[in-house]
């Protein structure tokens, strides 16, 4: 599942008339370098979520996405799914609401990555996915070196892979979510949220909480991916990644 439901109010005035999901990095719309990786790493399927100008996403990327090896040898065809939280310009229902919202189209374990991170490196491994639906935990997240607008970090990580939930003024060292995760479809379900499946009645619900209470249990493991990863939130942002 990639995120895309945002109004990206940092990035006004750009995102006044256009997604940010469809703002062009390297002449290509930035939600463009997920599902290219996706599709690399041999997933079939991708639900895409939108709110905030959505009408706008769907028609750019169809119900396929294909991706060509540089060699040419091999073309993946990755369908593509929509979860609409609003039309036009309807409101997101924040990361776990739009989960829930989504939960009909997605499969026990899946990967979540928002669509305005800029990551042309990170592989969405299937044994790492295989790794995690073997494992005990509820959630596993990638964490990497905090950037300049989040010197503080969000979460913490043992020496034996778990993600932990500390206080900023921690002695141990904080990094920040890159937003890429696999998450268990049970975590979302009844004994982790309270929001029925399909969220019918559109509850707008962060995943913050969740994921930290979790990580109180020990259910959330983490890995630290330390090459180039881009929060494309502000214009200048964006402005740096096209030099």
């Amino acid at each position: 599942m990639l995120l895309a439901a945002g109004r990206g109010e940092r990035m006004r005035p750009l995102t006044d008339a256009c997604p940010k999901p469809l703002l062009p990095v390297h002449g290509r719309p930035l939600l463009h370098y997920p599902l290219q990786a996706l599709a690399r790493a041999g997933v079939s399927a991708v639900v895409i979520n939108t709110g905030w100008l959505g009408d706008q996403i769907e028609p750019a990327f169809g119900t396929h996405f294909m991706h060509q090896d540089k060699a040419g040898d091999a073309t993946r065809h990755m369908q593509l799914l929509y979860s609409h939280e609003g039309r036009g310009a309807g409101e997101a229902l924040e990361t776990a609401g739009g989960i829930v919202r989504a939960l009909p189209l997605l499969d026990d374990v899946f990967w979540v990555a928002a669509g305005d991170v800029y990551v042309p490196g990170f592989v969405f491994s299937a044994d790492s996915a295989a790794r995690f639906r073997a494992s005990p935990q509820l959630a596993h997240i990638w964490l990497v070196p905090n950037p300049g607008h989040n010197l503080g970090g969000d979460f913490g990580l043992s020496a034996d892979g778990l993600a932990l939930n500390l206080p900023r003024n921690a002695a141990q060292a904080l990094f920040t979510f890159s937003t890429i995760a696999l998450y268990k479809r049970a975590f979302f379900e009844a004994d982790w949220c309270d929001i029925p499946v399909g969220n019918p009645d559109g509850v707008k619900a962060p995943l913050a909480a969740m994921l930290r209470a979790a990580m109180d249990k020990e259910l959330v493991s983490a890995s630290l991916y330390e090459d180039l990863w881009v929060d494309v939130g502000t214009p200048e942002r964006l402005a740096q990644l096209n030099e």
